[in-house]
């Protein structure tokens, strides 16, 4: 039913054009814009778009000089509108538009007057402005309350980016996946922009693109540093929030994502018809030649069109009932991500465009791998997470994706989201668990270590059902989200005012200790312990039993002055600084974070394929958990306060066999980590747990280059400095 206010709707101001080359029935698959050989060996481009509902549907070809050709598509195969294009090959430019009711009381929200990008484009020519001419509804309307049942009929094909017709002819014959085994697995969490944006050994018109991430200064920083993979922050075509660019701001991080086949053209230096997609292929194999793999932050629970109240960018306009969960108001969305909408998986086209994406990144573009946001959204059914979803049984069985990676950020902002512990085999997930408890032993603010020794060593508390393993679970102190590591030995309080949004965004638990001053100091004690806590949080994740991930520009002290919430700032708050290494303690860390790296590649101890089981070999248990007094902690250590752990690591009887099916064996470690502002006397464990130990890492020294060497009997007491980790290896 039309209502009073949508008569009056803004009129069109842009005249319809029509007119261009013939259009074949042509095939309902592929999805998408693929070019292919025609009848009569003809080429050209077959379109097929899904829109379930729709009455018509229009696909509109823009020349070079933004000259707009209309052709309809007649074909309809299972509410897949096809049609070839003879003629059209790669570089064309395109979009839809799609006819049917404008209802949006049931949540029919259809307007040809939007020009709407294909769900499938492989790459996107053109950036997202948000004038009122791009949104459904009359986004002015005096009545704001009822705007959003409004219809615009304004053309918003000037406003809008289109998509573009890439052709297939790549080979991937000559690359080489890494596939590093979880257990050896070291992530690095990184920003393409953000990493390469001010690297003085990229040349400038490559900084910040896919090619300033492949060129050899960028992979030489990630190889010296020990990592294994690299985890990109959303690379998925993005578009900026209309609140931003009132503001005069971007989205910087990209969870925002519009189109789930194309690489975000703002990161490309070579072009943005398609050439965009062979700069991301050939960053992926630089990477892989030098053993890094490549893991992909993606955004499949939400898309920048918003709530009610968003523009119309793509699937709003497609088949708005079809793609997103609406309440039992059809006008408004159901949101359990906090971004206005969320994609309903449970519906097949929507779970096919989400595992059509993820098969093209693996088989077409060379990925390794997927870090899901907000993973719990996509694990829900109808309305509860089930992890017998559709959407975690089509993965489970599918033969390519499972294969890859899979880590899922365990939880979203809906009733019941928090799932920490409960994906199934396949699925490692990022532990905030972990996170909370280091942050908090390291700032003294546990009651006790209780939480703390299941979180050393790999959380079996959480990870040890249904076959999964230690690597389960991806430990990390910081992640994009929040303070860097820097920051949280820097500020209690977060710093956001840069945001715009009156310091009321990001979140109030930071659990982070300023060391005594709030901010920046020149207070030289003050400067050194914060250097040092960066030391002991760095030393702790790395020795921990999981699979660790570093935050780009941790390992030299990066800072974003406090901000921990910096996903709108695209400058020098957000792009790492490679200056920071000119500083010696910087230097220093940076050396440290290398070495740590190096020690657990080379001791397969500390990447353990199995839990602890308590038992070991020559009566020894594999893993033991020591007091300052050296003898062995009791049921009732565990729930005594305390600032110091101790925990030793059997070397002897590591299960699994290698490559040769040999027994792996390896040395024995010590740790003790004393959160204690005062220096601690403790004695070494003696015989049968070891006659001599070796000082390895000693983070009360700034300079780690001393520390190897240091002998010390077993027995002995040895002093441990205040606020340190001290790593000892069993000589044998």
């Amino acid at each position: 039913m039309a209502s009073t206010a949508e008569q009056e709707a803004v009129p069109e101001h842009a005249p319809e054009r029509t007119g261009g080359p013939p259009v074949w029935p042509g095939a309902p698959t592929p999805l998408g814009a693929r070019c292919r050989v025609g009848p009569d060996g003809i080429a050209g481009t077959n379109f097929a778009l899904w829109a379930g509902g729709a009455e018509a549907v229009e696909l509109c070809l823009f020349d070079p000089d933004g000259t707009e050709r209309r052709l309809p598509l007649t074909e309809l195969t299972h509410e897949i509108w096809h049609g070839f294009v003879p003629g059209i090959g790669a570089g064309q430019r395109y979009g839809y538009r799609v006819h049917g009711r404008w209802d949006p009381w049931t949540g029919a929200r259809w307007n040809p007057a939007k020009l709407l990008l294909d769900p499938y484009a492989r790459a996107v020519d053109g950036d997202f402005a948000l004038p009122p001419e791009v949104y459904g509804h009359v986004r002015d309307w005096p009545q704001q309350h009822v705007a959003d049942t409004v219809r615009d009929e304004r053309d918003s094909a000037p406003f809008v980016p289109k998509g573009v017709v890439v052709q297939d002819d790549d080979d991937w014959s000559d690359d080489r996946r890494p596939k590093t085994p979880w257990q050896d697995s070291v992530i690095y969490e990184m920003h393409v922009k953000g990493f390469t944006k001010l690297h003085p050994g990229i040349p400038e018109h490559l900084r910040g693109t896919y090619a300033g991430l492949a060129h050899p200064a960028a992979i030489e920083h990630l190889v010296r540093l020990g990592v294994t993979a690299v985890e990109l922050l959303p690379v998925h075509q993005f578009a900026h929030e209309d609140h931003l660019l009132r503001r005069g701001l971007r989205n910087h991080w990209g969870y925002n994502s519009i189109g789930y086949f194309a690489p975000h053209a703002g990161y490309s230096s070579s072009g943005t018809t398609g050439q965009q997609v062979g700069e991301f292929k050939r960053m992926v194999r630089a990477l892989h030649a030098a053993g890094i793999e490549v893991i992909l932050d993606v955004v499949y629970n939400h898309t920048a069109e918003a709530g009610e109240f968003g523009p119309t960018l793509s699937l709003k306009g497609i088949d708005n009932r079809g793609y997103y969960r609406l309440q039992s108001d059809a006008r408004r969305y159901a949101d359990y991500t906090g971004c206005g909408n969320t994609l309903h998986v449970v519906q097949p086209q929507v779970l096919r465009l989400i595992t059509d994406s993820l098969r093209y990144w693996v088989t077409e573009m060379g990925v390794d791998g997927f870090r899901f946001d907000l993973a719990a959204a996509l694990a829900r059914s109808m309305h509860d997470v089930d992890m017998l979803s559709p959407f975690l049984a089509v993965i489970a069985q599918d033969p390519v994706l499972r294969r890859v990676k899979l880590i899922a950020e365990p939880w979203d902002v809906g009733n019941g989201g928090y799932q920490v512990g409960a994906f199934p085999p396949l699925w490692t997930e990022w532990n905030d668990r972990y996170r909370d408890a280091v942050r908090d032993f390291w700032r003294g603010a546990l009651p006790d270590v209780r939480d703390l020794g299941y979180r050393l060593s790999g959380s079996s508390d959480l990870y040890a059902w249904g076959g999964r393993r230690p690597y389960a679970s991806v430990n990390f102190v910081t992640a994009h989200d929040g303070f860097t590591l820097r920051d949280l030995v820097t500020y209690e309080r977060k710093h956001n005012e840069a945001n715009g949004e009156g310091n009321r965004d990001g979140t109030h638990d930071n659990r982070s200790w300023n060391c005594g001053t709030e901010g920046e100091t020149d207070d030289p004690a003050i400067s050194a312990l914060r250097l040092r806590q960066q030391r002991n949080l760095l030393t702790t994740l790395l020795l921990s039993t999981g699979v660790p991930m570093l935050v780009a520009g941790d390992e030299m002290g990066r800072t974003q002055g406090g901000n921990n919430n910096a996903y709108c700032q695209d400058n020098e708050t957000g792009w790492l600084d490679w200056t920071l290494p000119d500083d010696p303690g910087r230097s220093h860390l940076l050396t440290l974070t290398r070495r740590l790296l190096d020690l657990r590649h080379r001791h397969p101890v500390l990447r353990r394929r199995a839990f602890f089981s308590g038992r070991g070999a020559d009566g020894l248990r594999d893993l033991a958990w020591f007091g300052a007094d050296g003898t062995e902690m009791t049921e009732r250590d565990w729930y005594t306060p305390t600032a110091t752990i101790a925990l030793y690591l059997s070397g002897r009887d590591i299960p699994g066999r290698d490559e040769r099916g040999e027994q792996i064996t390896d040395d024995s470690f010590l740790a003790v980590l004393h959160a204690g502002p005062e220096p601690l006397d403790f004695r070494l464990p003696g015989p049968p747990w070891a006659e001599t130990y070796e000082l390895t890492v000693d983070t009360a020294r700034e300079d780690q280059s001393a520390a190897p060497g240091t002998e010390h009997r077993g027995g002995e007491t040895i002093t441990v400095g205040g606020r340190s980790v001290v790593l000892l290896r069993v000589r044998e």
